[in-house]
């Protein structure tokens, strides 16, 4: 194998790759070993633990389960489908790696996975032609499902960040629509009461006791919101 495949993004990022200690005892030693190296030249930590998929990764908050059939058994056809069905009702992200090095394994597979009924992309199965090439495919998955995850919370972040911002200028568009009550007087407000529907309810007194507004102001306040003669009549401050 050439080098290991390694992203700049996966470097920075720190991931999780447990392996299935059964699994791993029926491997040869050296592929295990590339396992390992694999995992550690692209900023992976290995655990070996009793799970029930041969793998589970976690990279950026997202978990990721794997059945790795390193190579096609048409013996135990029966056995890898009932094992498929199980753990696809367990995991929201799954996906099976399947060696077939030949062309008469490739056909027993296509042939199986439509006897056995599979629903297409349920889980998604994922053809290699050999061991390694099986988990560099599922090291890319597993990232892939991480950075996606991430890029998720970034947009959610900035779609919050937007509405932050418009519920401000909301804010302040309606406080600084009262006369004589500017910007600062807006976040006076804000910082000492809170909401308009909260200022709407507040006494004089308890404005005066919360702000540095002057009196003249926290009565202006109070008949804004409470004295319809005020409120629906024009606000036309004249010339000063």
């Amino acid at each position: 194998m050439g080098t290991p495949w390694l992203p700049s993004s996966l470097v920075r990022s720190n991931g999780v790759c447990m392996m299935n200690s059964a699994w791993r005892d029926g491997q040869h030693p050296s592929f295990i070993n590339f396992i390992s190296s694999f995992l550690h030249a692209n900023a992976f930590r290995l655990n070996t633990v009793l799970i029930a998929p041969d793998f589970i990764f976690n990279c950026g908050g997202v978990s990721v389960a794997f059945i790795f059939v390193t190579e096609w058994d048409c013996v135990r056809v029966a056995s890898i489908y009932r094992r498929v069905q199980k753990l696809k009702e367990q995991f929201a992200h799954m996906y099976v790696i399947v060696g077939l090095p030949t062309k008469e394994k490739n056909d027993s597979f296509i042939h199986s996975y439509f006897d056995y009924g599979m629903e297409f992309g349920k889980p998604t199965f994922i053809p290699v032609i050999d061991q390694e090439m099986g988990f560099e495919k599922i090291v890319k998955i597993a990232h892939a499902r991480g950075v996606c995850k991430q890029q998720d919370g970034v947009t959610k972040l900035k779609i919050e960040r937007e509405r932050a911002v418009q519920v401000s200028d909301v804010y302040l568009k309606v406080l600084t629509s009262i006369p004589g009550i500017d910007s600062h007087d807006a976040n006076v407000l804000y910082l000492g009461i809170g909401s308009i529907e909260a200022i709407a309810k507040a006494s004089k007194d308890y404005i005066l006791a919360n702000t540095d507004l002057s009196d003249d102001k926290a009565e202006t306040i109070v008949k804004f919101f409470r004295d319809p003669k005020y409120y629906l009549s024009p606000k036309i401050i004249p010339p000063t």
